[in-house]
């Protein structure tokens, strides 16, 4: 295979951190370049002393270099700005970003219809996740009670995860129209307790030094109760799936794609 070249968007958060130092180490990857808008250096050293081209915003760094395909793990007004650039110069994407709005996801699937580039966007590049979420939507079809506990770092910014939300709208399209039972509390004498609640299903959102992230999925169906969980130890279990979605992104042109779909079709 010959070598795709790539650059990451939001280079100097953890999670584009960790994309920089797996896609360096991929034999099949080529690191070209790194963007961030807190750049104060024109560059990021590696461990092993080499310097990758660092960039405060994409018009920059295209000005330079033109990567294959852009890996972006920022916030949704950022990643927006830079989608419509990177689509315009035919660059495929590569996105962990959350937050896209509706009508943001409807621009994205015209960019990549209207520009014949590939564009994956997952809320979780964790392959145990995906498959997590994958088992919730079967489960969902049997079970009419649900409630979702997700865990993540005393940092977090959002509440709740990309990834809860992901798994319960996967949940209530796979009971194509059933909606899911939500018991009412007679009495809450502490104001939030049931947490929130999405379309009948019940999310709650822990915040804590020690988590990375942590999700699980609880089902209940008369004297019997199922759990999905899945824990995620390091920053260094997304980097599968941000891999194999980089690879797969350039035969996925015109199309807007999730891991879910890759895992699906064997990565074809």
């Amino acid at each position: 295979m010959a070598n795709i070249s790539v650059a990451v968007h939001g280079a100097l958060g953890k999670m584009g951190r960790e994309t920089i130092s797996a896609v360096y180490k991929d034999a099949e990857l080529n690191l070209v370049g790194a963007v961030d808008v807190k750049a104060a250096t024109d560059s990021i050293i590696l461990d092993n002393g080499q310097k990758i081209p660092l960039y405060r915003d994409i018009k920059s760094m295209l000005a330079s270099v033109k990567p294959d395909v852009i890996v972006d793990f920022s916030l949704a007004a950022a990643s927006m700005e830079m989608i419509r650039i990177a689509a315009g110069s035919g660059i495929s994407l590569v996105s962990g970003t959350t937050g896209f709005s509706p009508d943001d996801m409807e621009e994205i699937r015209h960019l990549a219809k209207d520009n014949k580039i590939g564009i994956i966007i997952a809320s979780n590049f964790a392959l145990g996740a995906v498959i997590m979420m994958h088992l919730a939507k079967i489960a969902a079809k049997y079970f009419d009670n649900a409630e979702i506990i997700e865990l993540h770092h005393d940092e977090k910014a959002d509440a709740p995860s990309g990834t809860a939300l992901s798994t319960a709208r996967g949940m209530i399209e796979s009971r194509q129209g059933k909606p899911f039972k939500y018991p009412e509390t007679k009495k809450e004498t502490l104001s939030g307790t049931r947490g929130g609640q999405f379309e009948g299903i019940g999310i709650h959102s822990v915040r804590l030094p020690g988590f990375v992230a942590s999700q699980e999925i609880i089902f209940g169906l008369q004297g019997q109760t199922l759990k999905i969980r899945h824990d995620t130890i390091n920053r260094e279990c997304y980097m599968p799936g941000v891999l194999m979605a980089v690879k797969e992104v350039l035969n996925k042109k015109g199309s807007v794609n999730n891991l879910d779909d890759l895992l699906q079709t064997g990565g074809k």
